[in-house]
């Protein structure tokens, strides 16, 4: 049994914490943070990454469950309106036209990793006959139950769903704006070659660590996991696949700035 959270007390202690990394005193920040990790040792509100964050701490090799969970059942009424409209978010399209431009497809079964309420999914509803997407949200997987995109949806965390799944593999495997929220690559890699079909593709997005840092991965400014081009490069390779292409991308605007990234397209060899 979980012991139950003092949320009177979590929430004094997370807004003081929110003050001090304001107000930049990131010692007495980290200290807070840590106190918040005590009283919520899931991390409902993602102490963890916020700390790794400021510079400090290990850097953890996913973003908590609790946390992604609860980010966005909080958002899903107007996850769209923000993504779309406030943060110039067009990944979906961008995949669309990669495959347009390579003449890729169509696909029988593809699986729509992180699928939120559906962007990926309609935008490639034509070029699969059937598609299964999955969601750590349930509020989002209802938003896109109700759009009648998906032939199957799953309320799942994404790597616990690879390694459990025994449905069919799929010919085609997306994962829009899911890096940012895990570190290690490994497991999601791998859980996507298990899950595939030989010559089946992966197309995800990542926002990206500038060339020269040497780090594999951090947690970003904005609680978002970045990963160096190199690092994913080495780990598709790791696990069977093979390199399409990658492209240059602006994934979102973040704070009024481009957040750099790349749009990765992989083969599983055969």
């Amino acid at each position: 049994m979980s012991k139950k959270i003092d949320e009177d007390a979590l929430a004094e202690a997370y807004n003081r914490a929110l003050a001090l990394e304001k107000a930049g005193d990131i010692d007495a920040a980290v200290k807070a943070y840590e106190e918040v990790l005590e009283l919520d040792p899931e991390d409902h509100g993602g102490a963890a990454v916020r700390i790794a964050s400021m510079g400090r701490g290990e850097t953890p090799p996913k973003a908590p469950d609790a946390y992604v969970e609860t980010l966005f059942d909080q958002h899903a009424e107007s996850f769209e309106d923000i993504l779309v409209e406030q943060l110039g978010y067009a990944v979906p399209v961008i995949v669309r036209q990669r495959l347009q431009e390579l003449k890729l497809g169509p696909f029988k079964r593809m699986l729509d990793l992180g699928c939120g309420t559906g962007l990926t999914g309609g935008t490639l509803r034509d070029m699969a006959e059937d598609i299964t997407g999955l969601d750590i949200s349930e509020n989002m997987i209802e938003i896109a139950h109700e759009k009648d995109l998906y032939e199957t949806l799953y309320v799942a965390e994404a790597e616990d769903f690879l390694e459990d799944n025994d449905d069919e593999p799929f010919d085609l495997v997306t994962a829009t704006d899911v890096l940012p929220y895990l570190g290690a690559l490994e497991p999601l890699f791998f859980g996507v070659a298990e899950n595939m079909v030989a010559g089946g593709l992966f197309i995800f997005s990542s926002e990206t660590l500038p060339a020269g840092d040497g780090r594999p991965y951090i947690v970003g400014p904005h609680q978002r996991f970045i990963h160096s081009e190199a690092y994913i490069r080495s780990r598709l390779t790791d696990t069977g696949f093979e390199i399409v292409e990658v492209t240059d991308i602006n994934v979102r605007m973040q704070d009024g700035n481009p957040s750099p990234g790349h749009l990765v397209i992989a083969r599983l060899k055969g």
